[in-house]
């Protein structure tokens, strides 16, 4: 039986989505130290500042940004490995 692509996408956002929740709920958690620092620092990808498109009749603006943390990481894998497990 051949796994959707699509299933993959979803068990990553998921995973990524839980494991950036629970990084931002134990860094509200835990006070000023090592620990909130490990879950605290993260990295930042994207377009920043976004892009404009101007059109003369259309303008729009594209931009994004990622903030993956420790734990948003570690979900992205165990995302990954529950896909595989399925």
């Amino acid at each position: 039986m051949r796994k959707s692509p699509w299933i993959l996408l979803v068990c990553v956002l998921v995973g990524g989505m839980f494991g950036g929740l629970l990084g931002e709920i134990l860094l509200a958690v835990f006070p000023h130290g090592v620990i909130q620092n490990v879950f605290s620092q993260a990295v930042r990808p994207g377009l920043s500042p976004p892009v404009t498109v101007d059109l003369w009749l259309l303008t729009f603006t594209l931009g994004f940004t990622l903030k993956i943390n420790l734990l948003a990481f570690i979900g992205i894998i165990l995302g990954v490995f529950i896909y595989k497990q399925i």
